[in-house]
């Protein structure tokens, strides 16, 4: 990612003109590398008015219809507008717009310009929500008709001439009355004259994967593990993805998905690189891990870091389950400690070969039955909400908490403290790091929250505990969570993990 790409432009504000034809509404949502607008073409600066059927722009501005093809005119007409800044992406994203793709999986956009510095790319909107406010899981049949639905789309554009950097939620729109996932806004990385070459038909493939296997549902390791071999490049094509993963309907039709888990991340409204990750999975029948991970060392360091550490745990804990005849308390503990301990020294092998100094905080949870463990090293919390009440389990390995604990400054003079983000423990700074490990007896009904300091650094512990008390559905509670460290200024990525006991 170049400078260009880490430096966000300010924010168009509202009542701005744009363009030939638009007019700014408002800043709806940020990501990485882009942000997105409400705009219209209200704009009675102007004496004509375009219309967006035909194309036609010399329609006088007061006019019921087009003068040109008789389409009604809407007193204006709402658009969804992406805003790119990175110079690299501008030529290819207009080579794409050149190309007028008329398919139905395809959002194409209506208006592409320059305005200064910025690439706008402009859609008309219909009520589409963003997937990027989505949190995981998705129920299995829609996670493998969106797997199928893009894995069509990719084979198309590659027929097409496109191909495309990578493939995340940022790109993808929901229309929610009729269950369809669209392309929008696509990373393109390059416009060929005639189809894409075979030996690059795959590049686009591992990040379809990963997020495929970020919307299946803990519970379900078989299209884990098929999206994982996605990630891992084990297809040449998307039509090779898409027939594996219409043998997975077949085979996940009976499967139910475990209720009241839900996970999100989120890049916040200050940062433009997410270094956070998170992850779950089924270890065995009835038993679960739950993974927060925030890193840091900045672009190429941080991200890699904490995925690595959340990928490493997962991997681990669920090859040393495999070999335990029965799970008990002790067989649990010894797993993720073995687990954790593997993911900080990966993380520290890969910081070596890399010659940086990355690292991430950790926080993880086992569940099996009542039994619950939680580890954790960094300032990535744990909580656990009972009977409307929460209690952080995790301990923070920060300064502010040692001095809190010493009774050198208080909790609420901790939140706003100089020195919050010096850290006294992280993974893959040392090897064999020391692990706190914490053992919860569960009740039915009990939630368990893991988060990077994204949230609870924005969010204090009682807003979070009267959001769990009001949302019972996990996922809108996830959603409502990260909007909340959004109105809390947002300075941080913002990542979570909600999980309820059965």
């Amino acid at each position: 990612m170049g400078s260009a790409a880490r430096n966000r432009p300010p924010p168009f504000p509202p009542g701005m003109e744009l363009g030939k034809h638009f007019r700014v509404e408002a800043l709806v949502r940020l990501s990485e590398g882009r942000m997105f607008y409400l705009v219209s073409d209200d704009r009675s600066d102007l004496p004509t008015r375009r219309c967006w059927e035909c194309g036609h722009s010399d329609s006088p501005r007061g006019s019921a219809v087009c003068t040109s093809c008789g389409t009604s005119f809407e007193a204006r007409t709402q658009f969804l507008m992406s805003t790119r800044w990175a110079p690299e992406l501008f030529e290819p994203y207009v080579r794409f717009f050149e190309k007028k793709f008329k398919h139905p999986g395809i959002l194409h956009p209506d208006d592409v310009f320059v305005h200064g510095n910025v690439l706008c790319s402009v859609v008309r909107y219909r009520g589409e929500s963003l997937v990027l406010d989505e949190a995981a899981p998705l129920p299995p049949r829609s996670v493998l008709n969106l797997g199928q639905r893009f894995a069509g789309l990719l084979a198309y554009l590659h027929h097409n001439g496109v191909s495309l950097r990578r493939l995340s939620k940022a790109n993808i729109l929901m229309r929610r009355d009729q269950g369809r996932m669209l392309l929008f806004d696509p990373d393109v990385a390059a416009v060929y004259d005639g189809p894409v070459p075979e030996a690059r038909r795959n590049l686009e493939l591992a990040a379809l994967g990963q997020l495929l296997r970020r919307f299946t549902p803990v519970n379900i390791n078989r299209m884990r593990d098929y999206f994982a071999m996605a990630e891992e490049g084990a297809f040449s094509n998307p039509l090779e993805l898409g027939r594996g993963i219409e043998k997975l309907f077949d085979e996940i039709q009976d499967v139910e998905p475990l209720p009241g888990k839900a996970a999100m991340t989120d890049v916040g409204l200050a940062r433009v690189l997410n270094e956070d990750n998170w992850g779950w999975v089924q270890l065995r029948e009835g038993v679960y891990l739950y993974v927060v991970a925030d890193g840091m060392g900045g672009h190429d360091s941080g991200e890699v870091a904490s995925e690595v550490a959340t990928n490493t745990i997962c991997r681990v804990a669920r090859e040393r389950m495999a070999k335990v005849a029965h799970v008990t308390p002790e067989t649990m503990e010894n797993i993720l400690d073995e687990a954790f301990q593997e993911a900080n020294n990966t993380v520290k092998s890969t910081a070596e070969s890399r010659g940086n100094d990355m690292g991430t905080t950790l926080v993880a949870t086992m569940i099996a039955g009542n039994v619950g463990l939680m580890a954790n090293v960094g300032d990535s919390r744990g909580y656990l909400y009972r009977d409307g009440q929460l209690h952080q389990v995790s301990k923070d390995h920060s300064l502010v908490a040692k001095m809190v604990e010493q009774g050198r400054i208080t909790p609420e003079e901790a939140r706003n403290h100089p020195h919050s983000n010096i850290l006294l423990r992280t993974v893959g700074t040392e090897r064999n790091v020391e692990i706190d490990i914490f053992k919860m007896d569960l009740l039915p009904g009990d939630k368990i929250l893991m988060c990077s300091d994204g949230l609870w650094g924005e969010v204090d512990d009682e807003q979070i505990e009267t959001l769990l008390g009001q949302y019972e559905d996990v996922r809108t509670c996830s959603r409502e969570l990260v909007r909340a460290a959004h109105h809390g200024g947002g300075k941080d990525n913002v990542t979570l993990n909600l999980i309820t006991v059965d």
